[in-house]
């Protein structure tokens, strides 16, 4: 579904797509939302608020993939994923920061919701940041948006979208050529460490409370 699409959408079928497509693409979503809140298909402060919670809820599940991974085989495939090892070192030193770099860095989030569960990192405090980090995303995105769009007029509404979703592919793609041949996962970016097996991660079994071995498929 693409954003021309959801702004042809009213009423509770564009609240349901703005509350569930960050499940599929986060920045769409939010995209899509700034948009619908410029053009005033609905109130700006409603559309605001289902957008920030859909991206919130998306976010603070993928929690348990990683704290369920510890002991069970079935989650065991997500804490696999690339970018978890190093993500699972970001957030043990330094949680705030990791988390609103995240946010911004499109490919980062997964991995790094998967790790804070995988490392037991505190669930409300978790929620907290990723709640805060959501909404100075969604701020910060409606507020250029509305500001772009009254000094550019009404073709705003269809060049500011595409722009913003090339940009976001753009990046992805140079994200891909970069690292389909090596190890380095996602979280390069912020970090030069290698992607590595969750389980040769060192962790404090004192403070972590992690398993020495980890139940595989």
């Amino acid at each position: 579904m693409d954003v021309d699409t959801i702004l042809h959408l009213s009423g509770f079928a564009l609240y349901a797509v703005l509350f569930f497509l960050p499940f599929v693409q986060e920045d769409v979503a939010v995209v899509a939302a700034a948009t619908a809140s410029m053009m005033q298909v609905e109130p700006v402060s409603v559309i605001f608020g289902v957008v920030l919670a859909g991206l919130t809820v998306s976010d603070v599940w993928k929690y348990w993939l990683g704290y369920f991974a510890r002991n069970h085989a079935w989650a065991h495939r997500f804490a696999e994923k690339k970018g978890v090892s190093v993500a699972g070192d970001l957030v043990r030193n330094d949680l705030i920061k990791t988390l609103f770099a995240a946010r911004f860095i499109p490919g980062t989030r997964i991995p790094t919701y998967i790790a804070c569960g995988f490392f037991k990192t505190p669930y409300v405090r978790f929620c907290l940041f990723v709640l805060t980090s959501a909404f100075i995303y969604v701020v910060l995105t409606f507020s250029l948006f509305h500001s772009v769009g009254a000094v550019a007029g009404e073709q705003t509404k269809y060049w500011l979208p595409l722009i913003a979703i090339t940009i976001v592919l753009g990046y992805l793609g140079i994200r891909w050529l970069r690292h389909r041949n090596g190890k380095l996962g996602p979280m390069t970016p912020i970090s030069d460490e290698p992607d590595r097996s969750v389980e040769t991660t060192k962790v404090d079994d004192t403070h972590h409370n992690v398993p020495s071995n980890i139940k595989k498929a």
